[in-house]
């Protein structure tokens, strides 16, 4: 798979595989033998950039991803790029499938989490580190602090801010320059879209979660499709409701005839588009199955003209949609 470079220097596969479905969010944890196949099969394909969070997991084991990643990439600790993030727990009283989120970047509780997700990879370095989201209880700056500090300890190479804004990518990248920001990004949500000047003039990438709207713009649901209540984020997200299902055709529709043109899937014409839209953009889809594992990867193939790019940003700014899951509450504490 080609690459690209995060930031100054941080060369990355240009597909990225998003680990977190694999464990948490998605219905309950898939089989850990199987995924570890799973993640030794990207490897192979070409997948050198991995992410997960210290969060992912269940109630029973609430760090299961960061132990299944270790785990799945001894064998190739020296192959690929890690990244995993710090600074939020889950209200566990929270009724909802999608518990809040509560921020937590105090110093102290950076440094207890790194020690942890070093211990549960399996590695004495954390190659891209996130803070997941803002508190604003802790300035920005001084979580940049904490960040140069790791990484002059080695503990870390490279750090970035997930959800971010540009007032604290400015702020965090004074004290301590930003790799990357990891953000919402998909052809239903392009709020972020008004980040990239400044990404670029400080050399920044934009590493895309939720590439696929979570798996909405694969075209794979109807307005029958069903989840598992309880653990299944996508059984409360608004694009998956049988009147959201029924709004979003044209956009289906869309996906299907410029695939069509292409040779290529829904799937890899929304992913080409972000990768064509910008060279620092990597979209990290998930997925627990081989067959979306090299059809993701195939992606990177598909070639759009920036011609082609504009016309497609023009009717995506017009054709009707539903809305999108934002993500879950984030409370202060």
């Amino acid at each position: 798979m080609e690459q690209r470079i995060l930031g100054k220097d941080l060369k990355v596969s240009a597909v990225g595989l998003g680990c977190m479905g694999m464990s948490h969010a998605y219905g309950s944890p898939a089989d850990k033998d199987e995924m570890c196949r799973l993640i030794s099969q990207a490897v192979d394909i070409g997948y050198n950039f991995l992410d997960t969070a210290e969060i992912y997991g269940t109630s029973t084991d609430p760090h299961d991803n960061e132990s299944l990643v270790g785990k799945a990439l001894k064998p190739y600790r020296n192959k690929v790029i890690i990244s995993t993030k710090f600074g939020i727990r889950f209200d566990e009283n929270d009724k909802n499938v999608n518990h809040a989120l509560i921020p937590d970047s105090r110093p102290e509780v950076i440094r207890k989490s790194v020690e942890g997700s070093l211990k549960r990879l399996g590695t004495d370095h954390i190659d891209l580190y996130y803070q997941h989201r803002f508190d604003p209880n802790v300035p920005i700056e001084e979580v940049a602090g904490v960040m140069a500090d790791l990484i002059k300890e080695g503990k870390i190479t490279h750090w970035g801010l997930s959800e971010a804004t540009e007032e604290n990518i400015r702020k965090a990248n004074a004290v301590c320059p930003v790799t990357a920001i990891q953000n919402r990004y998909s052809m239903m949500a392009r709020q972020y879209e008004i980040l990239f000047p400044v990404l670029e003039e400080l050399r920044i990438g934009f590493v895309a979660f939720s590439p696929l709207a979570n798996g909405f713009l694969s075209g794979k649901y109807n307005e029958n499709s069903s989840f598992e209540k309880g653990t299944d984020y996508r059984s409360v997200m608004p694009q998956f409701k049988a009147e959201a299902v029924k709004k979003n055709q044209k956009l289906l529709e869309l996906l299907n005839s410029l695939a069509n043109t292409k040779n290529a899937t829904p799937v890899q014409i929304s992913l080409a588009w972000m990768m064509c839209k910008k060279p620092y953009i990597v979209p990290i889809p998930g997925t627990r199955k081989l067959d979306r594992l090299i059809e993701n990867a195939g992606s990177a193939e598909i070639k759009l003209t920036q011609k082609e790019v504009t016309e497609l940003d023009k009717i995506l700014a017009e054709i009707e949609m539903s809305e999108v899951f934002g993500g879950s509450k984030i409370i202060n504490k």
